[in-house]
């Protein structure tokens, strides 16, 4: 017992501190890669590429003037912003970042916890984050942060119907409701994944939970709730310093749990797009060194003077990394950790993709969007799949 508690104490701080440097940095990856798209740098002042951005944005947060309008209620207030972060930490308690690994000779899974309800948790905790930005408009006695609270009330609810049918679907092939075991029975390689697994592929299944997964983080063309040439900031407008921060380390932390979530319920999680005996072992080594390579190619041929410091030292930390995923002793977590963290990543990306690209809907697109035609589609779709798999069982 007391090994048990030292280990879930110590796996706890860890997932912990790697979260909310995650959060910080895909704040400072989206700055980056949405200046890529219109063709500019992005944050590029404090540190070396900017690197720095989000300790000196951390900083700015804290030291910010906390103001709190007159005629707000006060008691409500003050609690949707802990509200909305505390829900959206919490689904982060049950996701599994990979398989059993052994710690001092005591076994335990990489996850904080394991629930044989798990997808239900996170349904659970996930409906209620919609209270925090709810009271936030409501409570702020703000027209404009409230019509926002208001939209995105009516957003969430309709769009949690499409984003539940499109979690079913998967849930039916596996036959359970612990993302750890949706996971296993996902091993072998790429077909054995959902999104392509037999008896009837979850390609669209994977479009509608990400199409509504968007709409669930309030993320472009969703943002309604924020719009700013309509609502000012929508339901934040009156918050200020980490009050303010509180609602984007939420959205922030809602898209990792979404894109964790389509992972391990489609793309088969931490298991490798092919067995290791054909060389997947091998793929983050290639990876890591063709990427420290062409830093230290191009830190060899400078296009601005800091790049002469800065790509050399890069090109040194991706090497040893390079070098780490060939050791025998952490291959079995280490491996299996980078195809979970590889396979969210992109979906992140993807993210940050459409928020760089496409514009919003109209308020009346948005609500019919999720009434005439996700939630059919994911309604047609669920019915086919539980007809297939009752007739192949």
């Amino acid at each position: 017992m007391d090994s048990f508690i030292v280990i879930t104490l110590i796996k706890t701080a860890i997932v912990f501190a790697v979260l909310m440097t995650t959060l910080a940095y895909l704040q400072w990856v989206e700055r980056k890669v949405i200046g890529h798209i219109q063709l500019r740098p992005g944050p590029y002042r404090v540190g070396p590429h900017g690197l720095l951005q989000p300790l000196a944005d951390v900083i700015k947060l804290i030291t910010k003037e906390d103001l709190a309008p007159p005629y707000v209620n006060k008691p409500l207030y003050l609690a949707a912003p802990f509200l909305a972060v505390t829900m959206a930490l919490l689904s982060i308690s049950v996701i599994p970042f990979g398989p059993v690994i052994q710690v001092a000779g005591y076994q335990t899974w990489m996850q904080l916890t394991d629930l044989n309800i798990g997808v239900l948790f996170i349904l659970a905790v996930a409906s209620m984050g919609v209270y925090g930005i709810a009271l936030a408009g409501w409570s702020s006695n703000n027209k404009y942060a409230l019509l926002g609270g208001l939209r995105s009330s009516a957003q969430m609810i309709s769009y949690e119907l499409p984003l539940s049918l499109a979690i079913a679907a998967p849930l039916l092939i596996s036959n359970t409701l612990s993302l750890r075991e949706v996971v296993e029975r996902q091993s072998g390689g790429i077909w054995n994944w959902n999104v392509l697994h037999g008896p009837f592929p979850q390609i669209v299944s994977f479009i509608v939970f990400l199409i509504a997964g968007f709409a669930e983080t309030n993320r472009v063309p969703f943002d309604l709730p924020e719009a700013e040439n309509e609502l000012v900031a929508g339901f934040h407008t009156e918050y200020s310093s980490m009050k303010f921060a509180s609602f984007f380390m939420a959205e922030y932390c809602n898209m990792v749990t979404v894109s964790a979530m389509a992972t391990l319920l489609f793309l088969g999680g931490w298991i490798p797009p092919w067995p290791a005996e054909y060389g997947s072992r091998f793929v983050p080594t290639a990876i890591f060194a063709t990427a420290g390579l062409v830093a230290l190619y191009h830190g060899l041929h400078p296009a601005r003077r800091r790049d002469r410091y800065s790509l050399p030292v890069l090109a040194v930390i991706f090497l040893l990394i390079a070098g780490v995923f060939l050791l025998p002793m952490v291959q079995s977590w280490l491996l299996p950790l980078f195809w979970f963290c590889a396979k969210t990543g992109a979906i992140l990306f993807t993210f940050i993709w459409v928020r760089g690209t496409m514009p919003r809907f109209r308020y009346d697109q948005l609500m019919g969007f999720a009434w005439k035609t996700l939630f059919p589609v994911a309604m047609i779709n669920l019915l086919i799949t539980g007809l297939l798999v009752a007739w192949f069982s």
